[in-house]
């Protein structure tokens, strides 16, 4: 898969990230990138859910974004 292949489904997954959890801010969508933990930590503060729902639904926003 090229460089810019990559970089295209990674700001995909971005914009539907942004969709899903509205309240997050880009430094927030950041941490998906090395600090996963972080990034999960924030979805399950501020939408309420637990770590296994947010790594769920984030594989599944994943999961599209291949489709794509």
């Amino acid at each position: 898969m090229n460089h810019d292949r990559v970089e295209g489904k990674f700001e995909q997954l971005r914009g539907k990230i942004k969709e899903m959890w509205g309240r997050l801010s880009d430094d927030d969508i950041a941490l998906m990138d090395g600090k996963r933990e972080q990034f999960f930590g924030k979805l399950q503060s501020m939408y309420g859910l637990n770590k296994e729902e947010a790594e769920k639904r984030f594989k599944e926003l994943q999961k599209s974004c291949d489709r794509d």
